[in-house]
């Protein structure tokens, strides 16, 4: 029966391997930096926290396996999963990286705010928010992608609005501070950080007659929205040499 491969093509001629999808989400809660980790159900690796994720199925691509798996291992929704904006990291094939055979994950992250809180399902026992800074050691190489991730996102929030995303609608130049120090992991200097967001095109836009809210001692605080750029020129960097 013939296979459909060109002629003088052997498929057969290479070990086949399987693919997978792994997925890092990222969202700020209570000023912390989470991420989405699910408790595996199943060997290997059992009763081991890992990110979520799963293999590819033979007619499914990369990034809706991605979504399928999000969804079944977390009990988050479809129409939650659907709207999150994934974006693909890199691919992971050391050989050995899964006891059970060759595997290739394909790696996605997302930093997004206001999700549920997660359950179990699938393969996975349960499914929780970890604060980032007290995971421990995750199965499989997840700990590598964990660490790749966390640094994408970062880099997101250099050259990106994003961090907007995660304040209040209407928010004060120390909220937005806040969620660049949580996810950076650095203290900034905040007349140089005020400085910058007010002199970046787009980033931000003051609310012009509203209330002005006190937070503590210290005079009030203008209050502020995003603005309409998505991109910052130029990018709003990490102090150098302390980032995380």
């Amino acid at each position: 029966m013939s296979t459909g491969a060109p002629a003088g093509y052997d498929p057969y001629a290479f070990e086949p391997f399987a693919v997978t999808v792994d997925l890092a989400v990222f969202t700020v809660r209570d000023g912390r930096l989470h991420v989405l980790l699910v408790e595996r159900g199943e060997d290997p690796y059992k009763g081991h926290w890992a990110l979520p994720g799963g293999f590819v199925l033979p007619r499914e691509s990369a990034e809706s396996a991605a979504r399928r798996e999000l969804a079944e291992e977390t009990g988050l929704t479809e129409a939650t999963v659907s709207a999150l904006h994934l974006e693909q990291l890199r691919t992971y094939s050391e050989p050995d990286r899964d006891p059970r055979m060759r595997v290739v994950s394909v790696a996605y992250t997302a930093l997004v705010p206001d999700l549920p809180e997660p359950r179990g399902g699938g393969d996975a026992a349960t499914a929780r928010w970890w604060e980032a800074g007290a995971v421990g050691a995750l199965a499989f190489d997840h700990d590598r992608i964990l660490t790749d991730a966390h640094d994408r996102i970062g880099a997101k929030l250099e050259y990106t609005c994003l961090a907007t995303a995660f304040c209040p609608a209407e928010f004060t130049l120390g909220e937005l501070q806040q969620v660049y120090e949580t996810v950076w992991g650095v203290e900034l200097d905040r007349p140089n950080f005020r400085r910058k967001v007010l002199t970046t095109p787009g980033f931000v836009q003051a609310v012009e007659g509203s209330p002005r809210r006190t937070g503590g001692r210290g005079k009030p605080a203008a209050l502020y929205r995003a603005g309409a750029a998505t991109a910052l020129h130029p990018p709003l960097l990490r102090p150098e040499g302390r980032c995380t």
